[in-house]
C-alpha cells in the first residue's frame, strides 16, 4: 500500500480533470454536442493514460482492471475525436435502448415478485419510468442530448470528488 500511496497524485489529477469536464458541461449546457464530445474525448484519453500509468507503476490485484479501464478509456476518447457525430448519437441510442430493455425487465420482475415482496409496485413504476425515458430519448434526441449533457456533467463532478477524496486517503495512508 505504501507504493500506491506514493502515486496518490494520479488519482488527484483524474479527479480534477473529471470536475473540470463536469463544470464545463454544466456552465455551457447549450454548447454544441460536438464540443462536448471533444471535451469527453480529451478527458477519456487523459484518464486512460493516467490509469495505464498507475497500472504499470504498481503491482496490485487491480492491475488488470486498471489496464482494461485505461485502454477502453483511450479507445473511447479516440473514437470521440474520429467520429464525434456518431459517438454522440450512438451514446444517446445506447442509453435509450438500455433504458427500455431494463425498464421492461423491471416491470416483468415486479409482476413476478408481487406475491413474494411488499411494495413491488415501486419496481414496476421504476420500470415504467425507464421505458418512458427511453422512448422519449428516441422521439426527441435533441432534448435528450441536453439532458444527457447535464447528467454527464453532474456525474463527472461527483466522480471527480470521489477520486480526489480517494487520493487524499491514499496519500495519508501510513
Amino acid at each position: 500500500m505504501q507504493e500506491i500511496s506514493r502515486s496518490w497524485w494520479l488519482l488527484l489529477v483524474r479527479g480534477i480533470a473529471a470536475i473540470i469536464f463536469g463544470v464545463l458541461a454544466l456552465i455551457w449546457p447549450g454548447i454544441t454536442l460536438l464540443v462536448l464530445v471533444i471535451f469527453f474525448g480529451a478527458y477519456a484519453i487523459v484518464s486512460g493514460v493516467f490509469a495505464l500509468f498507475a497500472a504499470f507503476r504498481h503491482e496490485t490485484r487491480s492491475r488488470g482492471w486498471l489496464i482494461f479501464s485505461g485502454v477502453i478509456s483511450i479507445l473511447a476518447g479516440i473514437a470521440a475525436f474520429v467520429w464525434p457525430g456518431i459517438t454522440s448519437l450512438a451514446l444517446l441510442y445506447l442509453i435509450a435502448f438500455w433504458a427500455i430493455v431494463s425498464g421492461i425487465s423491471e416491470i416483468v420482475a415486479g409482476i413476478q415478485l408481487r406475491k413474494v415482496i411488499d411494495n413491488e409496485w415501486m419496481l414496476i413504476v421504476g420500470g415504467i419510468l425507464a421505458v418512458i425515458f427511453g422512448i422519449l430519448l428516441l422521439i426527441w434526441p435533441g432534448a435528450g442530448m441536453l439532458s444527457l449533457v447535464w447528467l454527464i456533467g453532474i456525474f463527472a463532478i461527483l466522480y471527480g470528488i470521489a477520486m480526489i477524496v480517494l487520493s487524499l486517503r491514499v496519500k495519508n495512508f501510513t
